[in-house]
């Protein structure tokens, strides 16, 4: 197994052989056997899961899993390696997503250059061409809130920003299959870009409040879809 592999599979096999009971995971010898991979490798990997608060290595006792402490980098991790995610931390991230993006768009007004203008032009005309062409455009929308990020000449701000999206990779798509939902964002897109042009930060602010609102309520309806499906299984 490649070693960039390891660590998201890793993470998936726990998820799935961890006991639900106590949260006890296979020892490092089945893992480095389940994997093919020296146990150094495997060592080397839980180390990185522990800092992330995926695991928990206990003395004398063994691997547990502690997904409820688990870093938003980890829950990114557990959404690329196809591990289903707590419906509610994922609206909590949106939420934190929202307060994140409403503040690029401020910045961006103040320090966008015509560089991240022309980029986010090509990526308002590639969703033109998907809707024309009747298809999704949710990478179009991740690249077009990813790049006001960017356009705040904020590195960190856009690496913490990137993660959001890779936990909703899985969902987005599903998102953006509604045809009336596509193109109501990117006719919001264009409201916000247009603001973004006229260096107009109260404007974009308020848009972008306006436009995150439609992700908030699909995950509001999700987390009360999934409350619900529980309260009839009891």
């Amino acid at each position: 197994m490649k070693e960039n592999n390891l660590l998201p599979d890793l993470a998936a096999y726990l998820y799935s052989r961890s006991n639900a009971a106590n949260g006890r995971t296979p020892s490092e010898r089945e893992l480095a056997e389940h994997f093919a991979v020296s146990r150094g490798q495997v060592r080397e990997a839980l180390a990185i899961l522990e800092a992330m608060r995926i695991v928990e290595r206990r003395a004398k006792s063994g691997i547990y899993l502690t997904t409820k402490q688990a870093s938003v980098e980890a829950m990114a991790l557990f959404a690329r390696a196809g591990v289903p995610l707590d419906p509610i931390q994922i609206y909590e991230t949106v939420e934190l997503r929202k307060i994140h993006e409403i503040k690029a768009a401020e910045l961006a007004c103040e320090r966008a250059t015509e560089e991240n203008f022309e980029r986010l032009r090509e990526i308002l005309n590639a969703s033109e061409k998907r809707l024309a062409a009747g298809e999704g455009l949710w990478r179009e929308d991740r690249d077009f809130h990813l790049e006001i990020v960017r356009a705040t000449q904020n590195s960190v701000f856009h690496k913490v920003c990137s993660v959001y999206y890779l936990m909703g990779e899985q969902r987005l798509p599903i998102y953006f299959s509604d045809p009336e939902r596509a193109r109501r964002s990117h006719a919001e897109h264009i409201q916000i870009y247009e603001a973004l042009q006229r260096r107009d930060g109260n404007l974009a602010q308020a848009l972008m409040s306006a436009h995150l609102k439609g992700a908030e309520s699909y995950w509001k309806g999700l987390i009360g879809g999934v409350e619900s499906e529980a309260v009839e299984q009891a």
